[in-house]
């Protein structure tokens, strides 16, 4: 265990530094890495940063945002159902163990079997339970920055010189590990629940400029190594743990910004963490319990088990069972609960519940009004004539209800300001916040109104606005009838619609899916329809937003107030803002690399118009239930050009455009947007001549 920095053997921990005859500017990197050993004195030089970010943030607010959304957090905890995980060795408790060297040693082989637990769990069930899993987990010894067991550590006397335990890509040829073959970190420091108390708080700069230490050298060896990784190495995670409690940090960022100064590795290395870095933490949560159990199913354990999935999703890939797959099977879990419950047909009283209750002497089975049925009858139903009153910021906005409409799974309203009867807008009404966190079933809802709200606030700020895309007219809270008791610390009452969101926006007008169903949607709109959505997607596509759920339901045709009609895209609630986002999936409109990777690439959103517009103008899809057969079909149908042809009836340059995004899918190359919007202006028919449609966004 004796040597040098894992950087003079290689690049992060192998090859000789003598040997390498790259380039100066790769041997300037290395020698770079090489120094950067000192984690104190990185710290040291982010300490007057680190002040200042807590003096502009307001008091008890988080200084930075956090990994991951609460949302994202219970789907893959509906994922994470039928996974078994099991930590053999137990974590010894702080308040019962002992003091001594062997309560550490223990506390270090509990956290190397948690991380080994996690890892074997998440490989077995997302990727492969047949292929053997390719990853090991060992302990980084500080005084060289290389790997061992933290058995032969112990064994050894070395205990106090272990700094952190890390999961790698195992490689024989390096049994020391790699640095470039390191997935994630888990810093091992006492205290870490101190910050439980108070919530709000993000960890000390000694504790978060270790944590950007450790994530700096591996995203710098990263970019040394010769090895492709399937995704991104941008981002880095480094869990924090004691003996109860841990947390996730998160930072990304492009390392070929930095100046690699060899003479000044500190500055450069903390300039780039002020500059260029994106960091993110997480709440301090609890893991491990009394006995030394981990938590799996609460939220500490499973923000660390999600930050390894990630981790894992950047060497392996993508999974062979998307979250979204797993998730998707609590329904029939569900089911299959209650049928062994023996809880009878679910369309009894709606979920299939009943209670016992006694009364006097005599033990009598009733049905009782489920909870949940108790909560609906009192929770929000408008109707047509009613008035809704919204808290927006610190106003108070009323909205007269005048149509209720579908998108074919659940309601939206048409309504007009109080204030403004003659003005017509969309608006939304999102789940209760109560039932949200236990409801598979309400996060097409919470996409519809609390995603949406999001998306269309960051293009707003982002100055995203033009005449196809929708605008975000009021935002908030209901203000429900009677004297809201809301504590003073935030929250709600317990009102039963207090905390219900709400989204109104503007313009107003028919789907493209009511238009096909009527008889309306001729050569004229499957032009126009193209070149607005076309328009609409560029806007966006300036600012690396894509919206990733392009259907009949979420385009529509806006008549009032124009000449002529235009349309307008709508349903941005799955729009796709950084990476770690997911489009929706739709077997007849997704794109096919939706459907195969979870992602988009830069033609999806022009696919899915071409799968709409083919819809649209007559083309019919075949009656499927997965995706397999839905790809199937498409292959044939672009290879025989069957698309290509019904598109071509009613335009050559729909034709021509689907062409050209067959060759463009699933290529890095991006979207050429500005040439066909030139082109579907000269092809869009107007009556008025001389008068040019108006092709600004």
């Amino acid at each position: 265990m004796e040597g040098g920095s894992p950087d003079q053997e290689s690049v992060g921990s192998g090859t000789k530094r003598s040997s390498v005859s790259s380039g100066s500017k790769s041997r300037n990197h290395k020698e770079f890495l090489y120094r950067l050993v000192d984690c104190e004195t990185f710290t040291a030089n982010l300490e007057d940063w680190f002040q200042s970010l807590y003096e502009k943030s307001a008091q008890m607010k988080p200084v930075f945002d956090v990994p991951f959304e609460l949302i994202d957090l219970q789907k893959f905890d509906y994922a994470l159902e039928g996974v078994s995980f099991q930590q053999l060795i137990r974590m010894p408790n702080a308040v019962y163990a002992s003091t001594s060297d062997s309560a550490e040693a223990t506390a270090y082989l509990a956290v190397e079997d948690f991380l080994h637990a996690t890892v074997k769990g998440l490989w077995e069930a997302f990727w492969s339970q047949d292929e053997p899993m390719p990853f090991s987990v060992a302990c980084l010894y500080k005084e060289n920055l290389k790997f061992y067991q933290a058995e032969n550590a112990i064994a050894s006397g070395r205990l106090g010189s272990l700094c952190a335990s890390g999961v790698l890509l195992k490689n024989p040829r390096h049994p020391h590990g790699k640095w470039d073959n390191l997935l994630e970190l888990a810093l091992l420091r006492p205290g870490i629940q101190s910050l439980v108390g108070e919530s709000e708080q993000q960890p000390s700069l000694h504790v978060l400029g270790e944590a950007l230490f450790y994530a700096l050298r591996m995203l710098i060896s990263r970019r040394l190594s010769r090895q492709n990784l399937p995704l991104s190495s941008n981002s880095a995670f480094v869990l924090l743990v004691d003996s109860q409690y841990g947390g996730v940090v998160k930072v990304e960022g492009d390392v070929n910004k930095m100046d690699f100064d060899v003479n000044n590795v500190y500055k450069c290395a903390a300039e780039w963490i002020q500059r260029h870095a994106r960091i993110a933490v997480s709440p301090v949560d609890r893991i491990w319990n009394k006995l030394g159990n981990a938590n799996w199913g609460d939220i500490g354990a499973l923000q660390v088990t999600f930050a390894t999935f990630y981790c894992i999703m950047q060497f392996a890939g993508l999974p062979k069972h998307s979250i979204e797959d797993l998730a998707a099977d609590h329904g029939c879990r569900l089911q299959t609960r209650r049928l062994e419950r023996q809880l009878g047909d679910t369309r009894v009283n709606g979920s299939g519940l009943f209670r016992f209750q006694q009364h006097g002497v005599s033990p009598e089975i009733v049905e009782v009004q489920d909870e949940s049925d108790k909560l609906e009858s009192e929770s929000l139903k408008l109707e047509v004539g009613s008035v809704l009153w919204l808290e927006d910021s610190n106003w108070e906005r009323g909205y007269h209800i005048n149509q209720i409409r579908s998108n074919g799974e659940l309601p939206y309203y048409i309504a007009s300001p109080v204030e403004d009867p003659g003005k017509s807008l969309f608006l939304y009404v999102g789940s209760h916040p109560s039932q949200l966190e236990p409801a598979w079933e309400d996060m097409n809802l919470w996409y519809l109104v609390q995603r949406q709200t999001k998306v269309l606030t960051i293009m707003k700020q982002k100055g995203l606005s033009g005449k196809y895309l929708p605008q975000l007219s009021a935002s908030g809270r209901i203000i429900h009838p009677g004297q809201c008791r809301r504590p003073s610390s935030g929250g709600n009452c317990d009102h039963p619609w207090c905390g219900t969101p709400i989204l109104v926006t503007s313009p107003v007008g028919e789907t493209v899916a009511d238009m096909v169903s009527e008889g309306h949607f001729g050569v004229d709109e499957a032009i126009r329809c193209c070149h607005d959505c076309l328009s609409a997607l560029s806007t966006a596509s300036s600012e690396g937003i894509r919206h990733g759920d392009i259907r009949p339901e979420n385009v529509i045709c806006v008549r009032s107030g124009e000449s002529r009609p235009y349309f307008v895209l709508i349903g941005w609630g799955h729009a796709i803002l950084e990476d770690r986002d997911r489009p929706a999936m739709n077997l007849h409109f997704s794109s096919t690399f939706a459907l195969q990777e979870g992602k988009l690439c830069s033609a999806s959103d022009a696919e899915s118009l071409v799968y709409m517009l083919y819809f649209a103008c007559g083309g019919a899809f075949p009656d499927l239930d997965s995706v397999e057969g839905e790809l199937q079909w498409r292959e044939t149908s672009w290879s025989r050009r069957l698309i290509q042809q019904k598109l071509g009836d009613v335009s050559t340059v729909l034709k021509a455009f689907a062409d050209y995004v067959d060759s463009l899918c699933g290529t890095p190359y991006p979207m050429d947007y500005d040439i066909w919007l030139r082109r579907f202006k000269r092809s869009i028919r107007e009556e008025d001549h001389g008068k040019e449609i108006d092709a600004s966004v």
